[in-house]
């Protein structure tokens, strides 16, 4: 179905995705916790719309929609394990979920996700590095190990998910 698509189709693909993703954001406002970008090498693309949306004090979304290479890659990743590192502003995160490229060619996977992220307390903003293995099981079965991101976002609310520590 996502074979050879022409540029025109990719462009509102990607207009789409967008769209899509902030009006899935949008729609969780009360629960948005941060948003910002993500850079690195991950889902066929090196930049990505990077959101995270709180579930509670120690689970969150961590959701993207990236972009920069032939497609568009959207990542949903459930982080059940979120916790400060002792009394600093760090905080670790893992966690799963599922990974979409939608490109030539189509993949959908698993992607896997641990990192570590810094809470400003004097600004809003987030900072964080994680490491995205993912194992795509269609259009090829592959293992991807080599998935590194970095994440900016800015944080909406005092009661941002990063705050736990702070």
């Amino acid at each position: 179905m996502f074979y050879h698509l022409s540029i025109e189709k990719m462009k509102y693909l990607k207009i789409f995705s967008l769209v899509a993703f902030f009006a899935f954001a949008a729609s969780l406002e009360s629960n948005a916790q941060e948003l910002g970008v993500r850079f690195g090498n991950f889902s066929g693309n090196n930049v990505a719309i990077d959101g995270v949306f709180g579930l509670g004090k120690f689970s969150r979304i961590h959701a993207d929609v990236s972009f920069g290479g032939n497609g568009v890659g959207i990542d949903a990743l459930w982080n059940p394990l979120y916790r400060p590192i002792a009394s600093s502003g760090f905080n670790w995160y893992a966690g799963f979920g599922p990974s979409f490229f939608l490109g030539d060619p189509f993949a959908f996977g698993i992607a896997g996700e641990i990192g570590v992220e810094y809470a400003f307390s004097e600004i809003p903003i987030v900072i964080g590095a994680d490491w995205r293995p993912n194992f795509r099981i269609v259009e090829d079965t592959d293992f991807l190990a080599d998935q590194f991101g970095l994440n900016i976002r800015w944080r909406f609310g005092g009661g941002g998910s990063s705050t736990t520590s702070n």
